[in-house]
């Protein structure tokens, strides 16, 4: 290797110049997945309130409908953690349970300013549902790595 060649590969064999480029990677599929996560969420709810299954939104909704929701929100979940895990330009399942730990941080602020909306153990599920679906989708990649090889 020449010598300009060496001083530009850091101690953990990536090169300066595509530092940058990994760090907009990650960030990138950081964002694909927060977006899938809330997209898909807010189109199902949107769904669900213009057909009727939900009522409408200044209404209250029962306990099995809130049910409903903790579900597909947990399909959600883990499925953007995948995505982000599936984008990562390295270590997948580190950038699923970053994720993870911004839909907690995002969890627990939904869960102050809209305490009164629905039943207490709805904003307390989707707390803590966060890092297991992370874990989930980060897993998911993981294995899907493993089984090409």
């Amino acid at each position: 290797m020449k010598e300009a060649e060496a001083r530009e590969v850091g101690t953990d064999g990536i090169s300066e110049t595509s530092r940058p480029r990994r760090l907009l990677r990650s960030m990138g599929a950081l964002l694909a997945g927060l977006l899938a996560i809330v997209i898909l969420s807010t189109a199902t709810d949107s769904a669900l309130h213009a057909t009727g299954v939900y009522p409408p939104i200044n209404e209250r909704m029962s306990d099995k409908l809130f049910a409903l929701a903790t579900a597909y929100r947990i399909v959600f979940g883990i499925a953007g953690c995948y995505l982000a895990a599936r984008l990562a330009p390295d270590r997948p399942m580190k950038h699923a349970l970053i994720l993870g730990i911004v839909g907690l941080v995002l969890s627990i602020a939904g869960a102050a300013a809209m305490w009164d909306a629905g039943p207490a153990w709805y904003s307390l599920a989707i707390i803590a549902i966060a890092l297991p679906c992370a874990w989930v989708g980060g897993k998911l990649r993981l294995n899907q790595r493993r089984a090409d090889r």
